[in-house]
């Protein structure tokens, strides 16, 4: 019943953007100018508000050594089976990035009280800055290394303008409108000085618009897209995140030790439905929009299914 109370406002806000969509409310050509507002303005005033909080010394690194070694496993082997370039990153992503706050926060008090949830936020802390920062990179080196590759065999020869290439992504990957927010808050944190209630409160407004208004843009672009043709890859995409990514999780964890409510929290985290954040991704590199957003929808389906399965799994196992 939690699961399912979880999943409500997350399904709800969906549906009203497809009801958008369907009822000419918002036009096709305003979704472009939408993905803007959540991803230059809404998610960076998000990121640096959480991370502004966040103490480097009160961060439990066993738990996250744990959860993001085995997300980094997922990832890298989906690079490898999908390859080096901005749809293999955008599937990669796909795989790893959980929706935390919409279904996790809300799911994990209730079935695991506030002793869950510290784990949780422990993991939300470092989510974004982690995945978000590493998909940032991986994706600025795709669309680099595509354009070298599209330049021909002389350009792919120029070890020279390759390093160049490779230190311009990595650049762009950290200006860039999600990493740096991150790291600004994590490194303003460290002062101790807490942000200002001028500052603080509008940054709070914003932050608090995201969810809903990013998974409202998931649902007009849902009605703009043909889910029936992206089915296969969404269903794809779905089992990886909701059974591959918890299986792997928990086999990491086991084999470091983990056990208990901890081992337990791991598991509901990986096993998540896919965040909205992804679709953020897809929609600026213009990449897998469509069958990432079918994903969404899909994956935050199975999970009625899915999420109990792994907690009694994770039960079992003890």
């Amino acid at each position: 019943m939690a699961v399912i109370v979880s999943l409500i406002p997350v399904v709800l806000f969906i549906a009203l953007g497809y009801l958008s969509g369907r009822m000419g409310w918002v036009k096709a050509t305003s979704v472009r100018d939408l993905s803007n507002i959540v991803f230059l303005i809404l998610t960076p005033a998000l990121l640096f508000r959480t991370m502004s909080g966040v103490r480097v010394q009160e961060l439990n690194l066993h738990t996250i050594a744990i959860y993001f070694s085995a997300a980094g496993l997922m990832f890298a082997a989906t690079l490898c089976w999908q390859g080096f370039t901005t749809l293999g990153a955008a599937r990669a992503l796909a795989h790893c990035f959980s929706n935390n706050i919409m279904i996790g926060v809300p799911l994990v008090g209730m079935v695991f009280g506030e002793q869950g949830l510290v784990t949780l936020f422990t993991i939300i802390s470092v989510h974004a800055l982690i995945l978000m920062t590493a998909a940032a990179v991986v994706f600025e080196l795709a669309v680099m290394a595509q354009q070298v590759q599209a330049g021909g065999g002389e350009a792919r020869r120029d070890y020279g303008a390759m390093l160049r290439t490779t230190a311009r992504a990595l650049w762009n990957g950290i200006v860039h409108p999600v990493p740096l927010p991150i790291i600004a808050g994590l490194l303003y944190a460290q002062t101790g000085w807490g942000l200002p209630e001028v500052v603080d409160k509008p940054l709070q407004l914003l932050s608090q618009a995201l969810g809903p208004i990013a998974l409202l843009l998931v649902g007009v672009t849902l009605f703009y897209t043909t889910v029936g043709r992206y089915f296969a890859a969404a269903a794809r995409i779905a089992a990886v995140k909701l059974l591959g990514l918890p299986v792997l999780v928990v086999a990491v964890a086991w084999l470091w030790g983990l056990r208990g409510l901890p081992l337990s929290v791991l598991a509901t985290t990986a096993a998540l439905p896919v965040g909205a954040n992804v679709f953020l991704f897809t929609q600026r590199y213009e990449v897998a929009r469509e069958e990432v957003t079918a994903s969404i929808a899909v994956s935050t389906s199975a999970a009625l299914v899915t999420i109990p399965l792994v907690l009694l799994l994770v039960g079992l196992l003890g």
